[in-house]
């Protein structure tokens, strides 16, 4: 039975199962005896989506140790090679591997995490290869995973996708307000989104932010004033600002430890509601991640 109504929204992120993983993530990995117990807690409280990569260490893996039969499981194809005729061999042979790894029979979606590759030369060979995952039985949905709305724009009308995963919080909202999630909700495409605390920059004090971020430390201190004025954790205020979005099927949430797994889950109880609109920005420094620093985004990203 699910811990509050919205649950069913939430999808668990991996990430952090088979990499120190996210900018304000201060240790290694998590445990193996830690990751089974968020797995078995999510499970408990009514969360039916895994989220995971291909890149991600060895999370699918470790997944596959745990046991996720039960679960509809996401994944992603790292970059493509261009291999010709054998492009396909390669991705089929890579979704095998996964499915063997995770100790499943199917995926629940398989995405692309390079969508730009589909607008080069052997992009319908990559698309083909995804669409006959799926006649093959091994993939129900078949989608990419972007860091920019333009990116949509450029694939339109080229490829049909069934499930499109993209950031969307408080600061980046790009997605909401260029009309992309709308577009998908009236398409009957399923939108998954994550990055909703900003690889963790939104759960951080102004005066903790690292220091590439200190240019944008106004930004967090109205951030903190807003918080204060609502009453909210930061945790529940981002929760609850996406969730106000109905066009969005699950929420991607990674967590390190089942005391953080709590809090996210609580948050999911309360009302939805939209973050003040002066607290968004677009400046692709801050709110795409893909853009910071490497070491920086090695941590995150």
């Amino acid at each position: 039975m699910a811990d509050s109504p919205g649950v069913e929204r939430l999808a668990l992120g991996t990430a952090q199962l088979g990499l120190a993983y996210g900018v304000a993530n201060r240790g290694a990995r998590v445990s193996s005896g830690e990751a089974r117990r968020i797995v078995d807690r999510a499970g408990t409280a009514g969360v039916t989506t895994l989220d995971t990569a291909m890149s991600y260490g060895d999370s699918e893996g470790r997944l596959g140790d745990i046991g996720v039969e039960r679960w509809q499981v996401v994944s992603k194809l790292p970059a493509v090679p261009d291999l010709g005729h054998g492009t396909s061999r390669w991705i089929r042979d890579r979704i095998r591997d996964s499915l063997q790894q995770l100790r499943i029979e199917k995926l629940y979606g398989l995405l692309l995490h390079k969508p730009g590759q589909l607008l080069e030369e052997n992009g319908h060979q990559v698309y083909g290869a995804l669409r006959d995952s799926q006649d093959e039985g091994l993939v129900q949905k078949i989608g990419i995973s972007i860091y920019d709305p333009v990116e949509l724009a450029s694939l339109d009308g080229r490829y049909p996708f069934d499930l499109i995963q993209a950031p969307l919080n408080v600061m980046d909202r790009r997605f909401a307000d260029t009309g992309w999630l709308s577009r998908c909700f009236e398409g009957a495409t399923e939108v998954h989104v994550r990055s909703i605390f900003l690889q963790g920059l939104l759960l951080m004090q102004p005066q903790d932010l690292p220091h590439r971020f200190a240019r944008w430390r106004p930004l967090w201190n109205a951030w903190h004033e807003w918080l204060a004025e609502s009453g909210l954790t930061p945790v529940q205020a981002c929760v609850r600002h996406v969730l106000s979005h109905a066009g969005v099927s699950k929420i991607v949430v990674g967590v390190d430890s089942t005391q953080q797994l709590d809090e996210v889950l609580s948050a999911f109880g309360g009302p939805p509601l939209v973050a003040s609109p002066h607290l968004q920005s677009l400046d692709p420094n801050l709110i795409d991640p893909s853009r910071w620093p490497q070491r920086v985004r090695s941590r995150g990203v």
